[in-house]
């Protein structure tokens, strides 16, 4: 197993620690400062998702919830009938954010019958039921958030559901964080390895309008929130302007997995950050296009 990366500091905590030391304060509050810091840090190199966007569950539900699917029923043959259940299914527990909503958006224009499942929800289900379904999609949020709201059992459920049912997994800038082995926090469908956050080793830079080439089509601009740098699994399927992993694709087992740090499926509102030469409309059909193919187990053009 490679070494784990060194977490570093962003330059607004670094500014925000400078500001808390130089104040006088008791000694006391200076063990509570260094102590909420060092709690903070791992926190934020794991969050992506909408500018401003609180995180946390989406208030407006627009599909049926696991609970709300019948359970699948074997038939006398053995097989098992999933006709009830939707083909996706769509994590939108703690940690996550608006970009929930987006992905709905994007499962609508597709039109995939969908159902959600919450952090309590997941942490239920069993893997019968779990391998009902033919994707479970991740997006945004806090991958660290989403990894500490899931028990190890339900994590080591959905990573044998994976690779020894067939389940696919989409992960979206936090849940493409959660895909991999995350400090032992995420699925680990990446078989050991993790992601750091591009670019500058981890360090971030907020919102951004990325460049992302890929290897048969043009290039676009995509927005990205401090998402990961997929290197060092499976097939690029694209790549950040400094040439590492944009986003990956690859097997697990009898699964099949499509980590991206940058988020196609964003809406016009998102995009207010920064100046796109790429229309709404064209990175939105991309998402459309990593979904299909997540679903189907599609390999998508790579270097």
């Amino acid at each position: 197993m490679a070494s784990q990366p060194k977490a570093e500091t962003t330059p607004c905590l670094r500014r925000m620690s400078m500001r808390i030391f130089l104040a006088p304060a008791k000694n006391v509050l200076r063990r509570m400062v260094v102590t909420t810091l060092l709690f903070v840090a791992p926190t934020i190199f794991t969050a992506c998702g909408s500018p401003g966007s609180p995180i946390g569950n989406p208030s407006k539900q627009v599909a049926p919830t696991v609970d709300e699917v019948p359970a699948p029923s074997s038939s006398g043959s053995g097989s098992t009938n999933t006709v009830t259940t939707p083909p996706v299914l769509l994590f939108n527990g703690t940690g996550t954010d608006t970009s929930v909503a987006s992905v709905e958006s994007v499962l609508s224009t597709l039109k995939l019958r969908y159902a959600t499942a919450n952090s309590s929800q997941l942490n239920a289900m069993t893997e019968t039921k779990l391998k009902a379904y033919k994707l479970l999609i991740v997006p945004g949020g806090n991958s660290t958030t989403i990894g500490n709201n899931l028990s190890k059992a339900t994590k080591a459920m959905v990573r044998a559901t994976v690779q020894n049912d067939g389940l696919h997994y989409l992960g979206i800038c936090a849940g493409g964080f959660f895909g991999s082995y995350q400090y032992g926090n995420g699925l680990d469908l990446t078989s050991g390895v993790w992601f750091n956050v591009w670019p500058n080793n981890g360090k971030g830079i907020g919102m951004e309008a990325v460049e992302i080439s890929f290897p048969k089509s043009s290039k676009l601009d995509m927005y990205w929130h401090d998402g990961p740098e997929t290197s060092g699994w499976g097939y690029i399927v694209a790549k950040y302007p400094d040439g590492t992993a944009a986003i990956a694709e690859g097997a697990y087992g009898k699964g099949f997995a499509i980590l991206s740090g940058v988020h196609p499926e964003a809406p016009a509102s998102w995009r207010t950050c920064c100046t796109f030469t790429t229309p709404l409309a064209t990175d939105l059909a991309y998402a459309g296009t990593l979904v299909t193919a997540a679903l189907n187990g599609t390999l998508l053009p790579h270097y």
